[in-house]
């Protein structure tokens, strides 16, 4: 026994021993963590706090989106029960098959993609040249005429509908994907964000490349262009999804069923007193498929070019 005592006593009076070259005892890495302990501690609390928001605001955005797909699954009678039944008492499954043969379903989607494939790439495409010139290229009054563009965001689509469609009847184009496609080809939005990406890029590499001979549309092919795929990517989703959503602009310019896009072709199902709000979850569910499919290819890219990294190194 005494011999243990003794050993722990050197222990002790090891561990309290100061250590040569002014390194920490264990008594001082002891006192540092009782004292780092509580700044954990609220660091911690502060992380669970943010978390359960987080998680609070994700379930507030979800909960449209599982009613619309709890929705889909019941009889058109039980789709507006109070209280709400989150899981109907009997999936009708058959809602997924019926709406083929109720609408013409296929030939809506297929015209939806049509005008979603045509005006996004046409934006991509016409919105990275613009950026490009008002980036890249000096020229005189080059801000001013950006910032004169991009204020047309400002305006809203009310105040020159009616003027836009007298001129889209007077050249013919009424009834038909062209007017939309003319229409929606050029953006202010998706050249103000090529803008602001391509301004993170190094002039000194379009310096070198006019040096090398390449020309303006060279540079921007192959110079600008791979380097902006997280843009480009972010460009292409919100034009996508925007076409795709539209309900407005087919609306007014497309009066023929078989141009109908998806978003005209659910108000199949509306009435002149009632609607099958089954059916028209149904078509929902259905017409947000591609869009998931989208993002979910594009996630990575569409989440770089949303915060504008830009080159480094």
């Amino acid at each position: 026994m005494t011999n243990m005592a003794e050993d722990l006593k050197a222990t002790h009076v090891r561990d309290a021993a100061p250590l040569p070259n002014g390194a920490p005892t264990a008594e001082d890495r002891r006192r540092t963590d009782r004292k780092r302990s509580p700044r954990e501690q609220k660091k911690r609390t502060a992380n669970i706090v943010i978390y359960g928001v987080l998680v609070v605001l994700v379930v507030a955005l979800m909960v449209p989106f599982i009613w619309m797909l709890s929705s889909s699954l019941k009889e058109n009678n039980q789709v507006l029960t109070v209280p709400i039944q989150w899981i109907p008492q009997e999936f009708v499954w058959s809602n997924y098959t019926d709406i083929w043969t109720r609408i013409p379903m296929m030939g809506y989607l297929q015209n939806s993609l049509y005008l979603a494939v045509i005006i996004t790439c046409l934006q991509v495409l016409t919105g990275s040249l613009a950026a490009y010139g008002f980036s890249k290229v000096r020229f005189p009054g080059r801000d001013v005429l950006f910032l004169a563009y991009v204020g047309t965001i400002a305006v809203p689509w009310q105040a020159y509908m009616v003027p836009q469609y007298i001129m889209m009847q007077n050249l013919g184009l009424t009834n038909s994907f062209n007017a939309l496609i003319l229409l929606q080809a050029f953006g202010a939005f998706g050249v103000f964000l090529m803008r602001q990406y391509y301004m993170t890029i190094p002039d000194e590499l379009c310096e070198a490349a006019r040096i090398d001979g390449l020309s303006e549309y060279g540079i921007w092919a192959r110079v600008i262009l791979p380097l902006s795929k997280p843009a480009l990517a972010s460009l292409a989703l919100l034009t996508f999804v925007n076409t795709w959503n539209d309900y407005m602009g087919p609306f007014i310019y497309l009066t023929s069923n078989r141009l109908w896009t998806v978003q005209l072709g659910l108000r199949s199902f509306v009435g002149q007193f009632d609607a099958e709000y089954a059916m028209i979850m149904t078509g929902s569910v259905i017409s947000v498929i591609p869009i998931l499919i989208i993002f979910l290819i594009g996630q990575r890219y569409f989440i770089q070019g949303i915060a504008t990294s830009g080159m480094k190194g």
